[in-house]
Order: C-alpha cells, then structure tokens, then sequence
C-alpha cells in the first residue's frame, strides 16, 4: 500500500510511521519541517492545513493518516483545529476524484484520524471530559478534538471514507505487544476497573491498530475507539 502520513513526527505520528514501514508499505511522511521520523519512510514537508498540498500529496494514495495535534501554543486550539480538519478532508476528497479505484473511475479517498480519548463516554451521553476532576488544562484541546469529530460525522461527502480513532486517555511510549481491543464510543477500561485511569494503551499498540485500519478498512465514517 501507499500510506501519506500528517504529523508524521510527532509521538503518535513516528509510531504509525514507523509501523507502516515495517510491514513493507510505501510511506509518505509529512510534517511541517519536512524531516524523516523513521528509517525507509519517504520524508516531504507540507501543512495538513493547505488543501491543494493535501491533494497533490494524497493522490495516488491507499490511505491518509492524520496524526496532526491541536495547536498548543496557548491559543484557542478549537476554530484552527477545526480548519486543519476541513482542509485535509477536502484536500484527501479532490485527491480520490482523480485516482482511479479498485474497480473503475474515481473512488472515495481513504482517510484514517488519530483522535482525542475526552470524547469517549463513561455513562450514557457523558463524556470523559465532562467528569467532574477532568483537568481544566486539558479542556481546550479537548472541546478542540471533540468538535472534529462532529465535523467528521457530519460530513456529507461520498469522495471521503473516513475513521477516526480515540485512544485511551492513557497513552504514551511504550511496548510494542500488537495486542490491543477496539471499541466504539464508551471507555474501555480493564477488566473489573473503573476510571479513566484504568484505560491504557502504549503509543506503539495504538500504532499497531491505526495502521490495522488503514490495512483492512473495518470501520468505514465511524469513530472506534482503542485500548488495552
């Protein structure tokens, strides 16, 4: 497969990247500074906010991966966040009318979005980040990365196939173990635990798993949601 990667070296960005890679797949890293994050990936700058850049770099490709981070420069993330959103599924869209697909003409562009986990819900329409205790230094980013998944599922566009996929609020370099169990819009948690502190997953599993959709295309213009 070609695999265009976003936010290629950023924690979770050089992890897919470096997944992809060792199964062999063609990969595109993108990221502002152009630089390589992993040994055999091919390396390119480029601003997931340009939707021409994202057109020309995603035709062709099997999969997009986003793995792009709200602004963390002290801003309000949510209204850039959002805008980096609309312009990588616009750009990964006019990509697809352009490449033939599998069959014949034009297919829908493949595009796979490393999520926020403060979305997931601990009780029936409750999400995490509405839990009394959820840390107010969080908050921005959160309500940033809740309001593209909206965008997502809202999005009436039969050129783009997208996922987007919540890690467990626990994440963070790790053990590769390629074990890992997929959910939907409720919190994994272990066995017999409570509290978001009980979802886990390494940064390297949740890499195993992202590229796992990208590969096998279970989830199609849903969210899932991953953890231990």
């Amino acid at each position: 497969m070609k695999i265009v990667v976003f936010g290629a070296t950023g924690m979770i960005g050089s992890r897919i990247t470096a997944e992809a890679v060792h199964r062999g797949h063609q990969v595109l890293a993108v990221s502002r500074s152009g630089a390589a994050p992993v040994p055999g990936a091919v390396a390119t700058a480029g601003d997931a906010g340009d939707p021409e850049r994202v057109r020309d770099l995603a035709a062709g490709a099997d999969a997009v991966i986003s793995a792009v981070a709200p602004p963390r420069d002290g801003s309000d993330p949510g209204e850039a966040f959002l805008a980096v959103n609309v312009a990588l599924a616009e750009g990964v869209s006019a990509a697809a009318a352009t490449t033939p697909g599998p069959a014949t003409g034009p297919g829908a562009g493949r595009l796979v979005v490393v999520g926020g986990a403060a979305s997931l819900e601990v009780a029936p329409d409750r999400p995490l980040l509405e839990e009394e205790g959820f840390p107010e230094a969080y908050r921005p980013e959160a309500l940033a990365q809740q309001d593209v998944l909206w965008f997502y599922r809202d999005i009436d566009d039969p050129g783009l196939d997208w996922t987007y996929i919540s890690p467990a609020p626990e994440i963070g370099p790790g053990e590769r173990t390629g074990r890992y169990r997929i959910g939907g819009d409720t919190l994994l948690t272990a066995e017999g635990a409570g509290g978001s502190h009980a979802s886990r997953i390494s940064a390297e599993d949740f890499a195993v798993a992202v590229v796992d959709e990208a590969e096998q295309h279970r989830h199609p213009r849903t969210r899932i949601s991953v953890a231990y």
